[in-house]
């Protein structure tokens, strides 16, 4: 056990987990945000924060920006990472989340997951564990794709005072991330534009919208493209078939063909910058000359992955 982890053990400081955006304060998201930016404009720092740290990475579905920003950035802040496939841990067999976590917390100083458990299995984990676990996509929420959207947003406009950010596609982990990210935003507003049927969680977007209230933000959720209230500085899609769900309706993508981005959707809104948090299916979600586009910020979204993650692995580890 190292130090650190001791001097947890100990009472010193309880361990700092990232299981939801909504557990944070606004000032603990602009410091994740701060931090974010800084290592955005300088990837190879000479600080080692997590020197002499192990982060161990549990990945049950598939990740390409995620697990490779959590890996590269442990490394680049002086950690070492164990990395875990869906079948490496006795998980696999039956073991309880508890009994691993117990295991686990004594051997490692973090714990990176993405997994098809849900968000109050995470909160066992890290209970049980009583080292940081830091939630890197499961069914509720995406929260380190929120921190990284939310930091690239901020790093490209300043303030987000008065920022209008329109959300198309399906109420999912990633929509969360944003509702209760923004909700925490003052003077921002997110307007999630999704099929009816597939709209955010009614209770998330309740928790989001009591949020926003809180800290004067606007979170609000419409199922028709035409009932879209004002301008938008950002127009955001995600893959419409989440990692890890699928659908019942097979003829769903009807629903979700009128919510498409496409040049004609932007030029509704000449002046806006366009997200993507990708994978992206090119031609179902957004066509490629959007997601090539001058205007498309889907390419430093991902470049900002690396960041966050870094700055997420400081911010529970230190």
């Amino acid at each position: 056990m190292t130090d650190q982890t001791a001097a947890r053990a100990d009472g010193l400081r309880p361990p700092r987990s990232l299981i939801s955006l909504h557990d944070l304060t606004p000032e603990e998201l602009r410091t994740l945000v701060r931090r974010s930016c800084a290592w955005y404009e300088n990837r190879r720092p000479k600080e080692r924060p997590l020197q002499d740290l192990v982060v161990g990475t549990l990945f049950g579905h598939t990740s390409t920006r995620t697990r490779t920003a959590f890996t590269s950035g442990a490394i680049r802040l002086g950690g070492t990472v164990i990395a875990y496939g869906p079948n490496d841990l006795q998980l696999a067999t039956g073991e309880s989340l508890s009994d691993t976590g117990r295991i686990l917390g004594g051997m490692l100083d973090a714990l990176v997951v993405r997994s098809s458990v849900g968000e109050d299995d995470l909160r066992e984990l890290a209970d049980a564990a009583s080292i940081p676990v830091i939630n890197a996509m499961v069914r509720e929420e995406h929260p380190t794709q929120g921190l990284t959207d939310i930091a690239l947003l901020s790093h490209r406009f300043g303030s987000l005072r008065g920022l209008h950010l329109v959300y198309f596609g399906e109420g999912n982990n990633t929509a969360a991330a944003l509702a209760h990210g923004l909700a925490l935003v003052p003077g921002a507003a997110l307007t999630l534009a999704t099929p009816a049927g597939y709209g955010l969680d009614p209770a998330v977007l309740v928790r989001a919208q009591q949020t926003a209230k809180e800290w004067g933000s606007k979170v609000v959720e419409v199922h028709r493209v035409d009932d879209i209230d004002g301008d938008a500085d950002v127009v955001y899609t995600t893959q419409w078939q989440t990692t890890g769900t699928s659908k019942s309706d097979p003829d769903w993508r009807t629903a979700f063909t009128p919510f498409a981005v496409d040049e004609r959707l932007m030029a509704r809104w000449p002046d806006a910058f366009f997200m993507h948090d990708l994978p992206a299916r090119r031609g179902e979600e957004v066509t490629s000359g959007v997601l090539d586009g001058p205007r498309s910020l889907a390419w430093d979204q991902a470049q900002m992955k690396l960041a966050s993650a870094m700055a997420v692995l400081d911010w529970c580890l230190t």
